[in-house]
């Protein structure tokens, strides 16, 4: 057994290992934070600049200036005003009493809330946005610290509630909420600059160093085929009916039937683009939030592509063309009208209930006769009529560059029986879109080619630099030119000795359709007027559909909604370069 070591000895012993382990755990230490130290250094060096720069940098937006839009005579119809973003900066603030005073006189805020803004530990804080370039300016003429004055840009209507449900409005961020302004978003808004500026580590900017601009990119301009001559004459006379009829609502779309081009599309009551978020109508009672958007909504809604309705006789158009076109009927084809026509275990009434006794093909649509369509749908069959419903584009979205388009509303072609072969052949028990319509009727006068509507010409940059041309599909050669030829002869003969003849223009060709409809549900004793005219009967250059919805009185449509389309043509025709072909006397 070996002789035990003196304490003093183990005592150096475990000293030695202690300081051993200690160097060791230094040099492993020391290799660990080397090692980090290298990584950071070199492989994540870039990453760790980028905080040090978001650190020292800051950044304020430059917005860029939003598209113009033009009418199709190069009027400026939606334009931009200057006016400013009022922000602070905290920690650049060094009098925070000043600036609480100045920007609440300038801006007439509440003291209070402002200087919760300034006293936000926050690397920017925005107080007011939209606020007029005369006060941004007076606000700027102080030299506060810490507060920031940038120019915006905010939308500006020229002609306030001018197709205001057409061009739609802009929000507080300049971006597109509905209509053409929110369809041409991508087109009208531009690219953002920036204003960069260097601060030190509490955030007070460097006076040795230049801001740094990046200058924005201004949005592409719009051309329309809009008129808003036309326009104003439309909306002017829907104005007038509409108070006249003490009517709901009346619409009107007047378009190029050649290309699709749409003049003028009004809905009124309209509203104030400058003002849209005031109701345009009276309400009774204070509104919950809910209620005014919902209020906000329909007022907004433009019928003449999101509303779906019966369209009345006005669809004799496509009956007549689809049988014309399929063989089923001839213009020398005699029919007897007894006032009413058995269908099934149904009677079915025309109009004139003492009935109109024989009469032609051509007489039955001048006399818009329900007995004589209802033959002549029961000719072509079910199957036969739905196909048109699908071949002149009844059965989808016409294309519009409009948001909110609604499509048509159709029965299945297993369910169409007789009785609803009946009430669809005159323009019942289904619903479609009034561009829906005149779309389909544009079809039939323009020697059946099919267009897609629309508003959108031109595309054109800034500086005028570059144009781009808008296109649309079309599709030819949809119905024979024989029989949109013969159809534009029967309707030229309702307004000259027909149901339409409120429509007629002394020295001018006009054919037309009209049309009352009951709205639904039925037994309300509410109806729908229309009419749909189009001139120069044997050459159309344009088309038209008014609607007047639930007009109190007489609310026949060849009585109250033909006039108002003749008083619209006799004022745009001749405006059109579409003069008078003969007199009265020739």
């Amino acid at each position: 057994m070996g002789e035990k070591k003196p304490q003093w000895k183990r005592n150096q012993i475990f000293h030695r290992k202690g300081i051993v382990f200690f160097f060791l755990a230094a040099a492993v230490l020391l290799l660990v934070m080397g090692g980090r130290l290298a990584y950071l250094m070199i492989f994540q060096s870039e990453y760790y600049m980028e905080k040090a720069e978001d650190l020292h940098e800051r950044e304020r937006t430059i917005k860029a200036a939003r598209g113009e839009i033009y009418d199709a005579n190069g009027t400026l119809i939606a334009a931009n005003r200057t006016v400013c973003t009022v922000s602070v900066i905290h920690n650049q603030i060094t009098d925070p009493d000043l600036v609480v005073e100045v920007l609440a006189e300038q801006l007439d805020m509440d003291p209070e809330k402002i200087r919760e803004s300034v006293e936000k530990y926050t690397s920017r804080e925005v107080i007011r946005t939209n606020v007029d370039k005369e006060i941004g300016d007076a606000i700027r003429a102080y030299h506060l610290d810490g507060v920031k004055v940038d120019e915006d840009y905010k939308r500006y209507y020229p002609f306030g509630s001018l197709a205001s449900k057409v061009l739609g409005f802009t929000g507080s961020d300049n971006q597109g909420i509905i209509g053409l302004e929110v369809q041409y978003e991508s087109t009208l808004k531009g690219i953002d600059g920036k204003i960069l500026t260097m601060t030190d580590a509490t955030g007070v900017e460097l006076d040795a160093m230049a801001e740094e601009r990046i200058e924005p990119i201004p949005g592409n301009n719009l051309v329309l085929s809009l008129d808003m001559n036309i326009q104003q004459y439309a909306q002017q006379a829907a104005e007038t009916v509409m108070e006249e009829k003490n009517a709901r609502a009346v619409s009107i779309t007047i378009m190029n039937p050649n290309n699709g081009e749409i003049m003028a599309m009004v809905s009124v009551p309209e509203f104030d683009l400058n003002d849209p978020f005031t109701l345009n109508t009276e309400t009774q009672g204070e509104l919950t939030n809910e209620e005014t958007q919902e209020l906000l909504n329909q007022m907004w809604r433009n019928p003449c592509i999101s509303d779906t309705y019966e369209p009345g006789s006005i669809f004799k158009i496509v009956t007549a063309t689809a049988a014309l076109e399929e063989g089923t009927v001839s213009l020398d084809d005699t029919f007897y009208c007894p006032g009413y026509k058995l269908v099934g275990d149904r009677r079915i009434r025309c109009h004139k209930t003492t009935g109109h006794g024989s009469e032609t093909f051509i007489q039955g649509v001048m006399n818009s006769c329900n007995p004589v369509f209802i033959e002549v749908g029961q000719s072509l069959g079910a199957e036969r009529f739905y196909g048109y419903f699908q071949t002149m584009g009844l059965m989808e979205k016409t294309g519009v560059d409009l948001p909110g388009e609604a499509s048509g509303i159709m029965h299945e072609l297993d369910n169409i029986g007789e009785v609803e072969l009946a009430t669809m052949s005159f323009g019942q028990s289904f619903q479609v879109t009034p561009l829906q319509l005149l779309t389909a009727a544009s079809m039939v006068v323009n020697g059946g080619t099919k267009v897609t509507p629309h508003f959108g010409v031109e595309v054109v940059s800034a500086d005028g630099s570059a144009v781009r041309r808008l296109e649309y599909e079309t599709q030819e050669n949809v119905i024979s030119e024989a029989t949109c030829e013969n159809m534009k002869m029967i309707l030229e003969k309702v307004v000259s000795e027909g149901g339409g003849s409120n429509a007629y223009i002394e020295g001018y060709r006009i054919g037309g359709k009209t049309a009352t409809s009951e709205t639904l549900p039925r037994g309300t004793g509410k109806y729908i007027a229309a009419f749909l005219g189009f001139a120069p009967a044997d050459d159309p250059q344009v088309i038209a559909l008014i609607t007047i919805s639930e007009p109190e009185g007489v609310y026949y449509g060849g009585t109250i909604a033909a006039p108002v389309i003749r008083d619209i043509f006799e004022n745009i025709l001749p405006y059109l370069g579409i003069y008078p072909e003969y007199s009265g006397e020739g």
